[in-house]
């Protein structure tokens, strides 16, 4: 077995459900000890027990820096060490921004960007000491362009990413390793929720499964990547419009119009 594939201690942030499940689940499969770190803690405890003793519940805020260092110190207490930080909790309060509170805007932005730094930063200081680390960030493809109705979301990943490469930057001379990934659509609760709220340009395409951005997300650890787009292919075109508004007013509307058909499709579906 090569260094790079020996089995890991992982925390996993928003770890009992959605992607974050799945990427628990598929470390646990590969050989990996995660830590399941969540709000939702009866969920993260409930997981937990389903997959054994290659699993820790943790009770995490992951806006509260007292948290994040209990946080650490349990896991490495638990397994004797830490090797990787998946910073993957994230939320989203969709719909147009006129008719979204104050509070839920500040709330993504606090939790999507403050956040993952405040787990950064709790890790960095351990990982040095150790001489290995790597802290990996699921991002978004918004993080390159805006939507409607998720305006404060996509600020939030925009800013998520700046600061996740910014402190790449920063310990660009330290032994730890640092991968984004950025997911498009995946069939969550999150884009069962842009459903309600009629973000029609979420739709423009299938959503991916989130066992299918767990293995990309787990295999980019593997393979120390820096920045992987999910697909890779759809990436390249999303920075480039992103960087061009008037393009990015032209694929709005466009895809805002497939989306439509899409979401209306989907609904006739569920019902």
């Amino acid at each position: 077995m090569t260094k790079r594939n020996l089995p890991k201690v992982m925390i996993v942030t928003g770890g009992a459900a959605g992607i974050g499940a799945a990427i628990v689940k598929l470390a646990i499969e590969q050989g990996h000890k995660v830590a399941i770190a969540d709000v939702d803690i009866a969920a993260a405890r409930q997981l937990a027990a389903s997959l054994g003793e290659s699993a820790l519940p943790l009770d995490l805020d992951i806006c509260s820096e007292a948290r994040w260092k209990v946080a650490v110190e349990a896991t490495c207490r638990h397994f004797g060490r830490l090797d990787v930080l998946v910073n993957n909790a994230g939320v989203a309060h969709p719909g147009p921004t006129r008719d979204v509170p104050l509070e839920a805007h500040e709330h993504t932005l606090r939790v999507n960007a403050l956040g993952p730094m405040l787990g950064s930063l709790a890790v960095l200081p351990y990982f040095r000491a150790q001489g290995s680390g790597h802290i990996a960030t699921v991002c978004s493809m918004t993080a390159f362009l805006t939507l409607p109705g998720l305006v404060s979301y996509a600020a939030s990943k925009h800013a998520l990413r700046a600061m996740h490469l910014g402190l790449a930057l920063e310990e660009r001379g330290s032994p730890v390793d640092f991968t984004i990934i950025h997911p498009g659509a995946t069939e969550t609760a999150m884009l069962e929720l842009e459903a309600e709220k009629g973000v029609t340009a979420a739709f423009s395409r299938e959503p991916a499964a989130p066992e299918e951005i767990a293995a990309i997300v787990l295999k980019a650890i593997r393979d120390k990547k820096t920045e992987v787009c999910i697909p890779a292919a759809r990436g390249r075109v999303v920075k480039a419009i992103g960087a061009n508004p008037r393009r990015l007013f032209e694929l709005v509307e466009k895809n805002e119009q497939i989306g439509a058909t899409m979401l209306a499709s989907r609904r006739a579906r569920s019902k």
